[in-house]
């Protein structure tokens, strides 16, 4: 075999080949230009190309998959949310169940307008039973709420502090829910003493009434 001598390179005459490429060029005539500075320019331009869609096009996109994450993240709290309530329907639909009944309870412990006189007659009873001497028993005005009536009623009784005690607890334990505020106590006599106090009852609404309570509520959400 014979073996060929290997060309050198000759780094001085290209360096100087490729300087020569970009003296003198004319910015205003770039298609005049030798290879090398027509490819270096054609590479810049595509970077510049490429960084602008990159910017204006592909950053778009980012920003949407940003608030499609944090939209999943929602989504899955969402998810963990209702799928605890539905884990703790059964014992939510119980605890419904007997609300329902608690509140058809006390419903039922409410009289009707009509039956407003034979509770107040029992109040007066419960007192007469325990030896109490009614001094005052004056109703006052009715206070309509949403869903029913309220009537205090301001009473002075005289009596002993035990027969009072007892009293209470026969209004505390009526049919009819009744209860017993604002007590006041000054003695009268040695084995005497007047009581002023306020009793509350309550009772359903008539059908006007409880139209005049849900208009503003209606006109409201007009």
């Amino acid at each position: 075999m014979s073996n060929k001598p290997r060309a050198a390179i000759d780094f001085a005459a290209l360096q100087e080949s490729i300087r020569l490429q970009f003296a003198g060029l004319d910015v205003n005539e770039p298609a005049e230009w030798p290879v090398l500075p027509r490819a270096l320019a054609l590479l810049s331009l595509t970077c510049l190309v490429a960084g602008g869609l990159w910017y204006f096009w592909v950053s778009d996109f980012a920003l949407e998959l940003e608030r499609e994450a944090a939209k999943e993240v929602q989504l899955k709290t969402e998810f963990k949310t209702k799928l605890t309530q539905a884990a703790n329907l059964e014992f939510l639909k119980k605890q419904r169940d007997e609300v329902q009944g608690f509140v058809a309870q006390l419903e039922g412990q409410l009289p009707s307008r009509a039956e407003m006189a034979a509770l107040l007659s029992s109040i007066n009873q419960a007192g007469q039973k325990r030896n109490l001497q009614f001094d005052l028993f004056r109703p006052g005005v009715v206070l309509l709420k949403p869903y029913y009536a309220e009537l205090p009623i301001t009473v002075r009784v005289t009596g002993s502090y035990h027969d009072f005690g007892r009293f209470a607890s026969d209004v505390a334990f009526l049919p009819r829910i009744a209860t017993l505020g604002n007590i006041s106590i000054a003695a009268k006599t040695d084995t005497s003493m007047v009581f002023d106090a306020t009793i509350r009852t309550y009772r359903y609404l008539d059908a006007d009434e409880a139209a005049a309570q849900l208009k503003p509520a209606v006109e409201t959400k007009k």
